[in-house]
């Protein structure tokens, strides 16, 4: 079991993905995405979530990411955030909120 001062290393804030494409160099089918964290910048992930959306549907969708993990680098992406979501048996099904949030707010 973890603690709470534990869980409450984990950063997790709202973002809007801005730019979303195919990242063509990812082992596993991966989009590229861009996504605005308001005053903590636009920040870069790769993200395997093609079997339940498109690139087109992301773009203007909020998103929650964990933002404190160190970056990674998969194929020419420097993934630095990591978007949080359901693992199915379909696909993957982001996590989202039912009203419009500002970006860069803090989940807790």
């Amino acid at each position: 079991m973890i603690t709470l001062a534990d869980f409450s290393k984990v950063e997790m804030r709202v973002g809007t993905i801005i730019s979303a494409s195919i990242n063509k160099g990812a082992r596993k089918p991966a989009f590229k995405l861009q996504i605005d964290f308001g005053e903590y910048g636009i920040k870069n992930s790769s993200a395997q979530i093609t079997d339940l959306y498109n690139a087109n549907d992301l773009v203007g969708k909020q998103v929650i990411a964990v933002m404190n993990f160190s970056p990674i680098k998969i194929s020419e992406v420097k993934s630095e955030v990591r978007i949080l979501g359901a693992e199915t048996p379909n696909g993957v099904i982001l996590i989202s909120l039912d009203k419009k949030t500002p970006n860069g707010s803090l989940i807790s």
